[in-house]
């Protein structure tokens, strides 16, 4: 199994505490494999395995716990036989309406004497009742799917033998969606798969949570933020372009169901911030996908469009370790992202340009120039697939497959 050691060391400070652990993410991107990844590390700390309480809402068995009341009974029954402390396991909870009073009662009735983690499917899992019943009693952990260093992990795991890149060359249309990975499926079969979970997404997460009367408007406008990552778009030029194709849709409606898409994890805005006002600008965000392997099934040409879908890998890994991820402006140029975390003594902030080759010393220029008005002294990154690379005025060129497989602290 894949250890996933960063959310594993993020969660490991709060196992055993109060606080409800909250891991959520886009459908099918590993929060199953999460709770599996925690219940092993309890196990090598001694917890026994009758001390656990797991239900996944998405098995018919546990169809009859759906209910709040049946679901509360049937954990109440199972704390009341125990011995020892209850470490509780609730994965894809927005299944159960009005679950948010059993978490609540579960922390209010046994305190330490449980340890809750839940999962979810949707951003708006916290944002209603149960935000309010546990503020300040829940973390938040926000799972995507695999990073490159875990596909590659995944597939040795399977025994496939091929190097460092011909797996990228792999990971660049397949993606890292958990359970592809581990299957030596052909490549349509894989493709089937994704376009599955990504056909999932749209009716359970968004059509059906949100109650779309238009879910052909819905398919047209994620088929073109698919078609157009990384991209800068407004709601405006998106209803010319559905006006072009003889839609009238308006932009209230457009940046409605962005937002629904958002919330269910399928697509991944980023603000602007201009560097030199510090400031985050108003208008015209970038979208990205939660995992490129959903788009190649959807729409295909990953390859030919590689310089969009290597700046796609470079935001999951980015977010994927923690960092705040931002588009950047200068007063002339754009920079792919701003990183920023808070670590225990001070600020990580990385200004990252990413680009498929720097082939000529013209695409060497305009890669650099961005990171050259720059006038603070944060880390400055240029990642590209060249095999030789060469720094430039205190600004690093790395190749991206080297840093994607780089460990960071």
């Amino acid at each position: 199994m894949i250890t996933r050691k960063n959310y594993l060391a993020a969660i490991i400070p709060f196992i055993d505490t109060e606080l409800i652990k909250v891991m959520t993410g886009v459908r099918r991107s590993g929060k199953s494999i999460m709770l599996e990844v925690i219940q092993d590390y309890l196990r090598v700390k001694g917890i026994k395995e009758e001390q656990f309480i797991r239900i996944n809402f998405e098995e018919l068995f546990f169809e009859q716990y759906l209910d709040y009341h049946a679901l509360n009974d049937y954990i109440e029954e199972k704390i009341a036989n125990m011995h020892g402390k209850a470490y509780i396991f609730l994965d894809e909870i927005q299944e159960v309406d009005q679950f948010e009073k059993v978490i609540n009662s579960l922390r209010a009735t046994h305190k330490e004497q449980v340890d809750i983690y839940i999962t979810g499917s949707n951003a708006k899992l916290l944002s209603g009742e149960l935000a309010t019943l546990i503020s300040g009693r829940y973390v938040q952990f926000d799972i995507y799917p695999f990073k490159f260093s875990e596909y590659v992990e995944g597939r040795r795991s399977i025994g496939d033998t091929r190097n460092d890149q011909a797996l990228f060359q792999a990971y660049l249309v397949e993606g890292g969606m958990p359970f592809p990975v581990f299957q030596n499926f052909h490549y349509r079969d894989r493709l089937n798969y994704l376009s599955d979970v990504y056909n999932s997404i749209m009716l359970k997460d968004i059509i059906e949570r949100e109650t779309i009367r238009e879910p052909e408007i819905l398919r047209r406008l994620l088929n073109y933020v698919l078609g157009n990552i990384g991209r800068t778009f407004s709601a405006h030029s998106v209803t010319k372009y559905f006006k072009n194709e003889g839609l009238k849709v308006s932009p209230t409606t457009i940046l409605n169901y962005l937002g629904f898409a958002t919330d269910a994890y399928a697509i991944i805005p980023l603000r602007r911030y201009d560097i030199q006002g510090k400031r985050f600008l108003a208008s015209q965000e970038k979208y990205y996908v939660v995992d490129h392997g959903l788009r190649q099934a959807i729409i295909g040409r990953n390859e030919e469009d590689i310089e969009l879908i290597l700046e796609n890998i470079v935001l999951l890994e980015l977010m994927a370790r923690g960092y705040d991820v931002s588009v950047g402006k200068t007063n002339h140029f754009e920079v792919d992202f701003i990183a920023k975390r808070q670590l225990e003594t001070r600020i990580d902030c990385k200004y990252i340009q990413v680009s498929y080759l720097l082939a000529s010393p013209e695409t060497r220029a305009r890669e650099f120039r961005p990171l050259k008005e720059i006038a603070d002294n944060y880390e400055k990154l240029v990642l590209t697939l060249d095999s030789f690379t060469s720094d430039l005025d205190g600004i690093a060129h790395v190749n991206l497959i080297e840093w994607l497989l780089a460990e960071e602290v």
